[in-house]
Formats: C-alpha cells, sequence, structure tokens
C-alpha cells in the first residue's frame, strides 16, 4: 500500500528530521521530507528498490531522541526540477510496535513537543552566506514565521563569510546560525568547527543549507551541524526547520 493512500486516516507532517541507517557505520545520513504514523519519505540518493526491508533511526538533535523502525520501500522518485530523489517508506503490518513508535513521533513532531510562544523579545537569526539573492530569499521566509498566535518576529542579521559571522556572534548571541559551506575567508565548515569548540556557543543550534555533495553534507553532519538541507531548498522547509529548531508552537 502506497503511503499516499493513507492520508486519511494518518495525517502527514511536513518535517526535516535526520534519518540514519544503524548497522551500516560511515553511512551516508538523510533526511526526512514528511511522515505520518504509517510511513514516511526520505530524501536521499541510495540505491533502494521496492519491497526492500531496512532499519532507520530518525531524531531530531536537541528536539527528538531517536527512534528505530523497520520500513518497506514502496516508492523510489527520481531526481527532478520538482524536488530531490528520494523513496516513499512504510512500516510493515508485522510491525506494530514500530508503527506505535512513529506514531508518537508524528505526533510529536507535529506539536506535542515542548515548544515556546513567539514572545516579545524578537528571535535572532544569523544567516552565514555570501549570495545576494540567496540571502534576499531567506530573509522573506523568515518572515514568514507563523503560530497559531500570529507572526513570530525575528531579527535577522547577516554575515559574508565565518570570519563575519564569529565577530557577529562575540558582540551577541543568536537563537540559530543558518549558514552555507562555501564561502570566502572561512567556509561553514570552519565555522561549524569554532562554533563546536566554544563553551559559550557550543549549543547554538545549527542550520546548514549547501549545494554540496553526499561528501560534504557528511563532513558537516560529523561536524555536529543539527540539520542539512540540500539546495535547491523550498519555502516550507526552511520554514518548517526554523520552526522545529526554535521549537516554536505551532
Amino acid at each position: 500500500m502506497d503511503p499516499g493512500q493513507e492520508k486519511r486516516s494518518d495525517p502527514r507532517v511536513p518535517l526535516v528530521l535526520r534519518v540514519d541507517y544503524p548497522g551500516q557505520p560511515g553511512a551516508v545520513r538523510d533526511a526526512t521530507e514528511n511522515l505520518s504514523a504509517g510511513g514516511l519519505f526520505v530524501r536521499t540518493d541510495r540505491p533502494l528498490s521496492p519491497g526492500e526491508r531496512l532499519p532507520l533511526q530518525i531524531s531530531f538533535p536537541g528536539l527528538l531522541d531517536p527512534v528505530v523502525v523497520e520500513v518497506e520501500v514502496v516508492r523510489v522518485r527520481r531526481a527532478s526540477a520538482e524536488g530531490p530523489a528520494g523513496v516513499a517508506v512504510q512500516v510493515p503490518s508485522d510491525r506494530l510496535e514500530d508503527r506505535q513508535a512513529l506514531a508518537r513521533l508524528a505526533e510529536v513532531a507535529g506539536g506535542g513537543a515542548p515548544a515556546r510562544e513567539a514572545g516579545r523579545r524578537a528571535f535572532r537569526i544569523l544567516v552565514v552566506e555570501d549570495n545576494h539573492h540567496v540571502i534576499e530569499m531567506y530573509e522573506y521566509a523568515l518572515r514568514k514565521l507563523r503560530t497559531s498566535s500570529g507572526a513570530v518576529k525575528v531579527d535577522v542579521r547577516f554575515a559574508a563569510n565565518g570570519h563575519e559571522a564569529l565577530a557577529s556572534l562575540a558582540g551577541e548571541k543568536a537563537d540559530l546560525v543558518m549558514a552555507d559551506l562555501y564561502m570566502p575567508v572561512m567556509d561553514g565548515f570552519g565555522l561549524v568547527e569554532r562554533l563546536r569548540a566554544d563553551p559559550a556557543l557550543a549549543g547554538l543550534p545549527i542550520m546548514i543549507i549547501s549545494a554540496g555533495g553526499a561528501d560534504a553534507r557528511q563532513r558537516a553532519l560529523e561536524l555536529g551541524v543539527d540539520v542539512y538541507l540540500q539546495k535547491p531548498v523550498q519555502f516550507s522547509d526552511i520554514i518548517g526547520t526554523v520552526r522545529s529548531l526554535l521549537r516554536l508552537a505551532p
């Protein structure tokens, strides 16, 4: 049964979560596109085939504890202008406990996790990017942040490279850093490494948005980024991930 046929009973939650592959050391981490109680869609370049079963560990560092479930591939999507490559998977009918675990995860991801209401203070977001057109797109997306209580106040600051970002953070801390990997002076890898080594900034949520390939993604995750989004990226991905990293109420 294709997960697309169970939308009425298991509503899908559009959220980017980290996907790891237990028992496969060094495997590239992937990310979800959405999930429901019965299945999920994983953005991946791995050569998977319909009918194949495999374990997945799904998590969101700092927000959701890892959950391991066994899934079966039901559909493969090729990369196109409409979206990256990936697979739709579902929990087999003989894995009731896994289905229950995924249902709990979908409930938490959909709004059950501890969340913060947007208060009077604006959330400070530092965008580290050297492309002005991309900066304008990110700023536009961040201004669209909303909760059920209304618009979220954000204070968006910018830095053209890692060196400028560190200087900015030395003057005023941020609630979230969004960064590219490939920039002059100090790239995103160097920035992440410096942030994770600084006790005062080690817990700062870091969201990477980059066109780098699998090796770049794996290196960034090993350095300690919370989320890696692949360019080109959709507004909904940015908004949903930022909302989760800031732990905003839905």
